[in-house]
């Protein structure tokens, strides 16, 4: 196996179990290892620390598999997802769509699976990931026993481990052109080709149902909406009014459709950009009792920190504007590059510029089948916060 040695003092980390490696932090690969294989990560002093997949293209040069050498095959990749089954046993939701494995909370880095009904949508990120896909698909087939295995590896990280995008049948029988699929009492259509992630937004499942038991009597309106997740739990708890937004006509329609599905009242679709059609209400003087912000990622990274943060102010701004005295904001931020105390200095900051009041009422994240591990942070993608404008604010 070959071996990557890293500089002086760099083993602090991996000794922290944190499964990652940074290329600025090598001092030297033995051999030459092809993309995606296994390697043996030694401290400068020659310790071992851990066995890993290994990523010449990216800054991200090696993920941890595991702290102990041991031979990573088909046996190592279906005990991974056997465990990450067993974890979540008690903790699955009343849903048929859940996230069955969580990349590096799960040990399994660069690997993302999500079942929707008798669909196991794979999701591949990263070299690693990749060189095993048909163990993976083996092992998913062996574990979980799916009518379909359908691979969506297009994340836009691909290109950061120069990967080319992969999407297609792996297993079984090939999905039909959408699969419906129950979230507590809610029937949902789900575009498992062409959607967004692997289809769904699972990780807001929780979000949705907070949502549902806080909106009776309110007109809302939904930001980035997409395919009507906020929109049809609203409109179960009783809205007065939905607005939905996004900028994707199809996406409207499948929203539509969901909401037509679970036989509710029609809520009003717009297309459009969603910082100008906020703007437009702001001068209209249009106004809410609850607001979504469910954004898609303004920063993949924590280089893009900083642009990504003018953007949450902006529309957090918007929002706060349009909200009525003891309105509710569930505003979200799905970035990883920037935390949680940053996401909430945006948001204090965006209602300090409204010139309202307003306090933060509940913290929100994703799912229990969306575990982070205390070792990786980074994991704990999903923010989100509920906030109350005061009564009297204005």
């Amino acid at each position: 196996m070959h071996k990557l040695v890293l500089k002086p003092g760099r083993e602090k980390s991996l000794k922290r179990r944190h499964p990652w490696v940074f290329s600025g932090a090598v001092a030297k690969v033995t051999g030459k290892p092809e993309s995606g294989e296994t390697i043996e990560i030694h401290a400068s002093t020659g310790e071992f620390l851990a066995v890993a997949a290994y990523s010449p293209q990216s800054q991200i040069v090696a993920r941890v598999w595991d702290w102990v050498k041991r031979e990573i095959d088909a046996d190592f990749f279906r005990g991974r997802i056997e465990r990450a089954l067993a974890l979540r046993a008690h903790l699955l939701p009343t849903s048929d769509a859940a996230r069955l494995v969580h990349a590096e909370s799960d040990g399994l880095p660069g690997m993302v699976a999500d079942r929707y009904g008798g669909i196991v949508v794979l999701q591949l990120s990263s070299a690693g990931a990749v060189r095993w896909r048909d163990a993976l698909a083996d092992a998913l087939e062996t574990v979980v026993r799916p009518k379909t295995i359908f691979e969506r590896s297009d994340a836009d990280v691909l290109a950061l481990e120069g990967i080319e995008p992969r999407i297609g049948m792996l297993r079984g029988t090939a999905p039909p052109a959408q699969v419906t699929v129950d979230e507590a009492g809610a029937t949902f259509e789900v575009d498992v080709p062409h959607g967004h992630k692997t289809g769904f937004y699972l990780d807001q499942r929780g979000n949705r149902l907070r949502l549902r038991e806080l909106a009776a009597k309110r007109e809302v309106l939904d930001c980035f909406a997409y395919t009507g997740g906020f929109t049809v739990n609203a409109l179960i708890g009783g809205a007065a009014t939905v607005t939905a937004i996004d900028s994707s006509g199809p996406a409207l329609g499948l929203l539509a459709r969901n909401v037509a599905l679970n036989q509710l009242p029609q809520a009003e679709c717009i297309e459009g950009d969603v910082f100008q059609v906020l703007r437009k209400m702001r001068d209209q003087a249009r106004s809410f009792d609850l607001i979504v912000l469910d954004p898609p990622k303004f920063a993949p990274t924590a280089a893009h920190a900083d642009r990504a943060a003018r953007a949450y102010k902006d529309i957090n701004l918007l929002a706060f504007k349009l909200l009525r005295p003891g309105g509710l904001l569930f505003t979200f931020s799905c970035s990883g590059g920037v935390s949680r105390d940053l996401f909430q200095k945006i948001v204090a900051g965006s209602a300090l510029d409204a010139g309202v009041d307003a306090q933060i009422v509940e913290q929100l994240s994703a799912g229990a089948d969306h575990p982070v591990a205390l070792n990786f942070p980074e994991g704990e993608y999903l923010k989100g916060l509920v906030c109350r404008v005061a009564a009297d604010s204005r």
